[in-house]
């Protein structure tokens, strides 16, 4: 069956007329309240700069934000998913203590506000895990072919570190969340399919691996791309453990600068055009 015809009528151009009317009187309103003095020139340098030591343009203070909120969003969408896809299986397992510790991640996670969780994990995780790890000793020894290859995909070396922890923070948090999709994924396939399944004689994690979770897996895609659009606005909550991604780089260019409206509305344009261009996806 076609999709009705959209058609533009009066009444959608009186409403984008209201619109932009309130949009021109709402700038009208804080170019007078605040006399702010727009310069909009200083904003491309904020994202390459020419580095003479190295004979060539290089990333700014933006440029790099920008390049570390992109492999924040990518590496943990996948740590995410990985964390999320195994708990989402332990909340439906027959094990009660598989039952019980997914429950109890999810749960722990979804009630405690996101910054206190990211504050107590990191300084969990910098403290514990990161020596037990020895990752600042790996890197000092590591070869120069996998510094390089380490720096293309995870940002600079010496921030390395910092940007592991702030990345299994974020993972951890969303995680949880993930796992409550894949849950309901697996739930919705009727118990018909499992008792299928079972009178073909199939094992109950055959009929996980091959039955239940193929079908799931349709399910759980559409909520899952918006959990991992939600993703990149939340890591914008790991600045505050100094992770030196986009928003990060934005406070201190606003500070530093004097250029306050423009540079967070240029950050604000970035994270749009990351999240739509998804979306649209």
């Amino acid at each position: 069956m076609r999709s009705p015809k959209l058609r533009f009528g009066w009444l959608d151009a009186l409403i984008l007329a209201v619109v932009f009317g309130l949009i021109g009187y709402v700038l009208h309103r804080a170019q007078s309240h605040f006399h702010y003095d727009w310069d909009w020139r200083l904003i491309p340098g904020y994202f390459v700069r020419y580095d003479a030591s190295q004979g060539g343009w290089v990333p700014n203070l933006l440029g790099q934000g920008l390049l570390a909120t992109v492999r924040l969003a990518l590496w943990g969408s996948l740590l995410a998913a990985l964390i999320g896809g195994v708990m989402g299986v332990c909340r439906v397992a027959r094990s009660l203590f598989l039952r019980l510790l997914s429950r109890t991640y999810v749960e722990l996670i979804r009630n405690v506000p996101p910054l206190v969780f990211i504050f107590i994990f990191y300084f969990f995780i910098s403290g514990q895990i990161m020596p037990l790890l020895d990752v600042e000793n790996r890197l000092a020894n590591a070869a120069p072919g996998t510094s390089n290859v380490l720096a293309f995909l995870f940002g600079p070396p010496e921030l390395l570190p910092n940007f592991l922890s702030g990345l299994l923070c974020l993972a951890l948090f969303e995680g949880a969340y993930v796992t409550e999709i894949v849950r309901a994924g697996i739930e919705a396939i009727p118990q018909g399919q499992w008792e299928g399944a079972a009178a073909l004689g199939l094992h109950s994690r055959h009929t996980l691996a091959k039955v239940i979770l193929p079908q799931a897996v349709q399910k759980v895609v559409p909520p899952l791309a918006g959990q991992f659009i939600s993703l990149i606005k939340d890591s914008s909550l790991i600045s505050l453990i100094s992770i030196q991604e986009l928003t990060f780089a934005g406070t201190e260019l606003a500070v530093s600068s004097g250029r306050v409206f423009e540079v967070w509305l240029t950050v604000a344009g970035l994270y749009f055009l990351l999240c739509f261009g998804l979306a649209r996806l």
